[in-house]
């Protein structure tokens, strides 16, 4: 009569099974991994969780566009990069006169801590054109073609950039321990 019939029916609940089971199986391969990566790029976990999961709803409102199986991850990575960038077009930051701020580091705790922070620190050193192909490869394991694509780059251009990247951080790296070295010495 209004233009379905039992037929139509059960084939529009097929359809949404198959996409719920599609989105189900992308949420538990990738979650962990797109957590990981707002969590290093946001470095709050509340806010990173929420940017997580706007990237999954905004990838469960467009899981059709999704052709390519093997591309889910990059895929992923770009929903949240689009949706850490809108973070800030909404937010008016309050600005705070930096004399008036007095910031005490209460998080001094084990050596490992302390090589991750100094770490992160070398990392958060070096320029985004280097640090970005960097942790992608590190915490993803992304190769330099797959860098590439994710960043709109020559793949040259990313296997440069991670050579350099590497090789400042190695700098880094052997300054400091000459330092440590004339401190301690």
């Amino acid at each position: 009569m209004f233009g379905r019939n039992k037929s139509d029916s059960s084939q529009v609940l097929s359809d949404m099974k198959a996409k719920h089971q599609r989105y189900e199986a992308l949420v538990k391969a990738f979650h962990a991994d797109i957590y990981r990566y707002a969590y290093w790029l946001i470095k709050d976990q509340s806010i990173a969780e929420d940017v997580v999961q706007e990237t999954f709803l905004r990838a469960w409102r467009s899981l059709d566009a999704l052709n390519d199986e093997k591309a889910a991850k990059s895929w992923l990575i770009t929903i949240l990069r689009r949706e850490n960038a809108r973070r800030f077009e909404r937010k008016q930051f309050d600005t705070v006169d930096i004399d008036d701020v007095h910031i005490q580091d209460d998080t001094q705790q084990a050596d490992g801590d302390l090589r991750d922070r100094e770490l992160r620190r070398l990392l958060g050193g070096l320029s985004v054109e280097y640090r970005e192909p960097l942790i992608l490869q590190l915490i993803f394991g992304f190769s330099g073609e797959e860098i590439a694509n994710q960043l709109g780059l020559n793949k040259n251009t990313v296997m440069t950039r991670l050579f350099r990247a590497r090789n400042q951080l190695k700098d880094s790296l052997e300054k400091q321990s000459e330092q440590r070295g004339r401190v301690n010495g």
